[in-house]
């Protein structure tokens, strides 16, 4: 299995168990999530309690929880919004924080393909949620959230030059 880790963190965000769609030569990738239901179900398996001498109102301790499949898997952690310049403001330390990190041709992609990415995400701002890892770290990556036209599921956006593969 393969994770990916935020570079500047070490979060991990993502692995390949979520497939993943190159976006802006490759500087984004586009992940599908999903809701889930996590916690106890009440399954009838044709039993008739009552009939077992159970009472009526026992029933199973419901505890279901509807969640996003990667923000539970990843802990990701729900940030507030940015407005435009909060988003630049970011976008800005995190290029600064990153590009040292990269070496040869992954820092000349990243520079060449990280303005068309930036705004692919902006023009998405006002529609977005945005999370960060477990660690919550300052300067790690935004991992974002939206729903397309009329989709029940959120699809996610990773800025992927900042994600380090690990393989377990």
């Amino acid at each position: 299995m393969l994770v990916y880790q935020d570079l500047i963190s070490g979060d991990e965000l993502l692995s390949d168990s979520f497939p993943y769609k190159e976006l802006e030569n490759g500087c984004l990738w586009e992940v599908q999530g999903k809701w889930v239901v996590q916690g106890a179900l009440d399954v009838d398996i044709g039993a008739n309690p009552s009939a077992e001498g159970a009472d009526e109102d026992e029933g199973v301790d419901d505890q279901a929880v509807k969640v996003v499949d990667i923000v539970d898997t990843f802990r990701l952690q729900e940030q507030p919004s940015f407005d435009k310049k909060q988003f630049v403001t970011f976008m800005k330390r995190y290029i600064k924080n990153l590009t040292p990190k990269l070496e040869g041709e992954a820092q000349e992609a990243f520079k060449k393909n990280i303005e068309s990415a930036t705004k692919f995400v902006m023009s998405k701002l006002k529609d977005l949620q945005f999370f960060v890892g477990e660690s919550m770290h300052d300067d790690g990556a935004l991992v974002f959230a939206y729903y397309k036209d009329g989709a029940t599921d959120p699809t996610f956006l990773y800025l992927a030059p900042g994600l380090k593969e690990v393989k377990c």
